[in-house]
């Protein structure tokens, strides 16, 4: 690419979490447990990423316990979108459903034990415990809430991309905006900035415009900035769901000029950001004990997704190439789904994402 990486406006400072290295230990027993991650280039994959680092980002003041925890669904959400987004699954929504219906039921509470000699996907072990670490002391409107984001997700990512993908069709810009915040779980993560902070915001808070407001722009923030480091890497796999990549589409912009363009954009959402976190403050003095934290999160998640988007590999274009096998480091014990099953369906993909 011939094009320069914009500067993107974040006037927020950079922070980190004193206890990443004690998560890095955590993260690497976690995801043997619950069997994750196996296969060696899965391992190096995941061990490049450097998760401990970027929750340590966006979450700088989480104690050691709840650091592990936001960790541990880092890395979930990760190998997750991995399969969805970087193998023939990301063109076969059929092959997943029985998988994402059993995640559902995981956070609905209506899931069944498993059958005699039956092996859960790894990725479903992996939720029954996060979801059991996560939800015993939180309010009932926070898990409806969580919940409701985590499903939306999935099955967003598994039928609207897939779909897309399928039928060869682009998305608007005003669409894949919308359906960005799900596909990309940011709702999930802003979501768990509650839990980590020991914070109940309630629901007259959520509905209010301004939060509402500074939700939205802060999760733009974080899509469009990820969409900017990925997406030299996501035009040699072929991938659409990029906002560079659409407004290039739509608009006829030449590459640097569309990377121009979505860093505008990303500066005017972070004004957008500022000016309904004043409005909130000023609104309800009576909330800030609870309002600040919160803000303070969206913030460090606007920032530490930038600074860990400037340094890990994940994003790097050579990272195309290092595998002899394009989804060699996929894990098919994640979502229970062997690669010659999902190759065999006349949706294969054949250029998968890498987000």
């Amino acid at each position: 690419m011939d094009s320069e990486l914009p500067d993107i406006y974040c006037p927020f400072p950079q922070r980190t979490n004193p206890h990443v290295g004690h998560t890095r230990g955590h993260l690497a027993t976690w995801i043997r447990q619950t069997g994750l991650v196996h296969r060696e280039s899965a391992m190096n994959r995941f061990e490049q990423a450097d998760f401990g680092a970027f929750v340590g980002m966006v979450y700088p003041t989480a104690d050691p316990e709840h650091l592990d925890l936001v960790a541990d669904w880092f890395v979930w959400l990760f190998l997750v979108d991995d399969q969805l987004d970087d193998g023939h699954l990301g063109r076969s929504p059929e092959l997943v459903r029985a998988v994402v219906e059993r995640m559902r039921a995981v956070v609905e509470g209506t899931a069944a034990g498993p059958l005699p000699g039956e092996e859960l996907p790894a990725a479903v072990i992996a939720l029954m415990d996060l979801w059991e670490r996560t939800t015993p002391n939180a309010a009932p409107h926070w898990r409806t809430r969580f919940a409701w984001h985590l499903i939306t997700y999935l099955t967003t990512a598994t039928t609207w991309e897939a779909g897309n993908r399928a039928d060869d069709v682009v998305p608007s810009e005003e669409t894949y905006i919308a359906k960005r915040r799900h596909t990309g779980a940011i709702h999930v993560c802003m979501d768990l900035i509650e839990i980590v902070t020991g914070i109940e915001a309630p629901e007259s808070l959520h509905n209010d415009p301004r939060f509402i407001t500074a939700l939205e722009a802060s999760c733009n923030h974080v899509c469009w900035a990820n969409d900017v480091y990925s997406f030299e890497k996501e035009q040699m796999l072929g991938e659409i769901h990029n906002l560079v990549h659409l407004v290039r589409h739509h608009r006829g912009f030449g590459e640097q000029q569309a990377l121009d363009h979505v860093a505008e954009r990303l500066a005017l959402e972070t004004e957008r950001f500022l000016t309904a976190e004043d409005e909130l403050l000023e609104l309800y003095p009576e909330l800030t004990g609870l309002l600040v934290p919160y803000l303070e999160g969206m913030r460090s998640w606007m920032r530490g997704n930038l600074d860990w988007s400037r340094q890990t590999p994940r994003y790097n274009p050579a990272d195309v190439g290092q595998y002899e096998e394009p989804q060699e480091y996929l894990e098919e014990t994640v979502l229970g789904i062997a690669p010659d099953h999902a190759e065999a369906t006349p949706c294969a993909a054949e250029a998968p994402r890498q987000g």
